[in-house]
């Protein structure tokens, strides 16, 4: 997402109690907003479009891990 041509600094967070279902789709879009902010590109040229495709895929299986690994403890304690 841009707004006046500046890239959205803000991604979602995907844990509970933020965000109780989140589906591949949430986690890719994530990740390619990730890329996509630390790349300077929204879209890649075609020269960059493969290591661009491949950055989205390892930070959103990085992702889908951390969110299956993390233990979210009760509202009223301190997550971290």
């Amino acid at each position: 997402m841009t707004q006046n041509g500046v890239m959205c600094r803000s991604i979602k967070t995907l844990r509970p109690p933020y965000a109780e279902a989140v589906t591949d789709a949430d986690i890719r879009a994530a990740a390619l907003q990730y890329v996509r902010k630390i790349s300077g590109f929204r879209a890649p040229a075609g020269h960059n479009a493969d290591a661009f495709g491949r950055a989205v895929d390892e930070i959103a299986a990085a992702t889908a891990t951390l969110l299956d690994q993390l233990e979210v403890r009760s509202a009223g304690r301190s997550a971290g």
